[in-house]
């Protein structure tokens, strides 16, 4: 698992049939202190997450079995919101 945040939407009116119904959004990974770092990705949201808000996404097989739709053609997945972080422990 790894940690984005979400910094915006994507609309696709034209898509694979099984991603219809999916929402889209853009994600920026962060480092464990929030800053921003590498190459932001398009993921499918199965928590209902939105903008600003900083998430929990999986990529590859583990987000292809994150949204309902068999056989959707997901290479990452929004799989939680965080809430807070410690991360002293």
């Amino acid at each position: 698992m790894q940690m984005g945040k979400v910094i915006g939407r994507v609309t696709a009116t034209r898509k694979d049939e099984r991603l219809v119904g999916t929402k889209l959004l853009i994600t920026q990974p962060i480092r464990l202190d929030g800053t921003l770092t590498g190459e932001p990705i398009i993921a499918v949201d199965t928590v209902g997450a939105g903008v600003g808000e900083q998430v929990i996404y999986v990529m590859g097989s583990m987000a292809a079995r994150a949204v309902m739709e068999e056989r959707a053609p997901v290479d990452a997945a929004i799989v939680g919101i965080i809430d807070g972080m410690d991360s002293s422990i």
